[in-house]
């Protein structure tokens, strides 16, 4: 099962309502995963050669102070942690890798779910509607978005399993369906210096178009490339910096309907998600097609 959502916004002036209308769309998918649900939300961004790191801690009581304390002493006075129950936004004056390997190496209890310029990632256990309320995604202003609802069925329903999954800068991936040499691909994958967190198979998928990235391709290149390298029935929807792309198997085995009209373009597993967003009424609406690469970037 599960449900994925995507949505860019073409108008400026509907950025300030991403987070509501994301919000709209994930209700929609509760049936197709009430056991967890997540977003990757891009707004905000650092300054160029800063960082901004979405950080997940072992409980709500984490003290946050005292990590705050730390970076503050490495990084500057101007290190920021916002944090939102049992998960934190860092912000620091430091490349991604130079604050990611910081955080791995001083406080390895924290996991961080995505780290770039520009991307957020919250996920958390629980029904969508609660994961909505407790993460306050209604007030997200933002560019584009990716959320994920999760009926779990080959993993352990934990916050760590949950989507988006993120390995690369500014990297995301929601998925639907199932890999079936996800397990061979890790292996390969961690020879090429990939590391993974879980056992999940939409985390090597991550792996894969973060690798195929970091060897020049554009997310369109990384995705066809996938097609020969990742075998199994799925409808991926992958977030970059710039933009968000859509793709379905060979098989298009798997739901999922697409929407755009003049002030965004949007993804879901049915179309009862996208049936939410304003002038839904005059979109044009239809089924990706197996194999084609739908995507859409600043500029």
């Amino acid at each position: 099962m599960c449900g994925i959502v995507g949505l860019f916004i073409k108008n400026p002036e509907m950025e300030k309502d991403l987070g509501k209308h994301l919000s709209g769309m994930l209700i929609e998918m509760s049936e197709r995963g009430p056991d967890s649900a997540g977003v990757a939300i891009y707004h905000d961004p650092v300054p160029a050669g800063s960082a901004k790191l979405t950080v997940l801690a072992p409980d709500e009581d984490y003290s946050w102070h005292e990590l705050h304390d730390g970076l503050k002493h490495v990084f500057g006075d101007d290190a920021e942690v916002i944090h939102h129950r049992d998960q934190a936004v860092i912000k620091v004056a430091a490349s991604p890798a130079l604050a990611q390997n910081w955080i791995q190496e001083s406080h390895p209890e924290l996991r961080v779910n995505g780290a770039g310029e520009v991307i957020e990632i919250f996920k958390d256990k629980g029904s969508p509607a609660d994961f909505i309320d407790n993460f306050g995604l209604e007030d997200y202003s933002g560019t584009h978005a990716l959320g994920h609802t999760r009926m779990a069925t080959e993993s352990a329903i934990t916050t760590e399993h949950s989507h988006p999954f993120s390995t690369g800068l500014d990297l995301c991936l929601v998925h639907n369906g199932s890999l079936s040499n996800h397990n061979r691909l890790r292996q390969e994958l961690r020879k090429k210096g990939i590391s993974f967190e879980t056992d999940n198979d939409s985390e090597v998928a991550a792996g894969y178009l973060a690798w195929r990235m970091q060897e020049g391709d554009s997310l369109d290149e990384a995705l066809q490339n996938g097609l020969k390298d990742l075998d199994g029935f799925y409808t991926f929807a992958v977030g970059t910096d710039d933009g968000f792309a859509v793709v379905v198997d060979p098989i298009g085995c798997k739901p999922a309907v697409m929407a755009e009209t003049d002030d965004w373009a949007a993804m879901a597993s049915e179309f009862r998600a996208i049936a939410t967003l304003p002038g839904v009424e005059n979109a044009r609406i239809w089924e990706p097609v197996p194999t084609r690469i739908y995507s859409w970037h600043r500029g």
